[in-house]
C-alpha cells in the first residue's frame, strides 16, 4: 500500500476487497465514456481479481481503480482490463501509480509484459499507456484486436491490443 500527497489529503492505493464491488460500479458509472460491467462481475473483479487490481481512496471515496488480471496462457503478462479515476483523483498521475502498483506485488512477480485494449479516439489512456512505457524503458506494440463489425456489431469502436514489454519492475 502506498499513499501519496495532493494539495489536501493524500490518496491510498491498496489491494481491493469484495466490499469494493457496488463502489467500483458506482465510480465507473461516474467516469463515462467507461463501459459499465454488471455489479456482480465489479464484485468478481474486487475479489477474484484482487491481487491485480488496485483501489485508490481520497477521504473514504473510491476515487481511481485498475482491475485486471493474468490470462492464464499468458503467465509472464497482466491485463489491464478497465482504468477508472474519478475527477476528485484526476491531475496527479493517479493512473500511472496505479499501473505501477501492480506491477510491483507479489503475484506479479513473473510478469515482464503489460496488455490493455483501447479505442483509437481514447487519446487519455494512449497518453497513460505511453507514459507508463516510457519510464520503463520498453517497447510498444498495438494491433486492431476487436474490430467494430465483426466482434461489435457495430455498436462499439475497434479496440487496439496494446502490448508494453518487456519491462523490469519500477523502482
Amino acid at each position: 500500500m502506498t499513499s501519496e500527497g495532493s494539495n489536501t489529503t493524500a490518496i491510498t492505493l491498496r489491494t481491493p476487497v469484495k466490499d469494493d464491488g457496488y463502489r467500483l460500479h458506482q465510480l465507473v458509472a461516474e467516469c463515462p465514456p467507461l463501459d459499465p460491467n454488471s455489479i456482480y462481475c465489479n464484485l468478481l473483479q474486487c475479489s477474484h481479481f484482487a491481487e491485480t487490481g488496485v483501489a485508490a481512496e481520497k477521504d473514504g471515496d473510491l476515487v481511481g481503480f485498475i482491475s485486471g488480471y493474468i490470462p492464464p496462457q499468458q503467465p509472464e503478462t497482466v491485463f489491464v482490463w478497465q482504468v477508472a479515476v474519478h475527477e476528485k483523483g484526476r491531475g496527479q498521475g493517479l493512473a500511472k501509480r496505479m499501473l505501477k502498483e501492480i506491477v510491483a506485488r507479489d503475484a506479479c512477480k513473473n510478469v515482464t509484459h503489460m496488455e490493455t485494449t483501447i479505442t483509437e479516439d481514447n487519446e487519455a489512456s494512449w497518453a497513460l499507456f505511453r507514459s507508463f512505457a516510457r519510464d520503463l524503458g520498453a517497447e510498444l506494440t498495438y494491433h486492431e484486436h476487436f474490430e467494430k463489425e465483426t466482434h461489435f456489431g457495430g455498436k462499439h469502436e475497434s479496440e487496439f491490443l496494446l502490448r508494453i514489454g518487456p519491462f523490469t519492475k519500477p523502482v
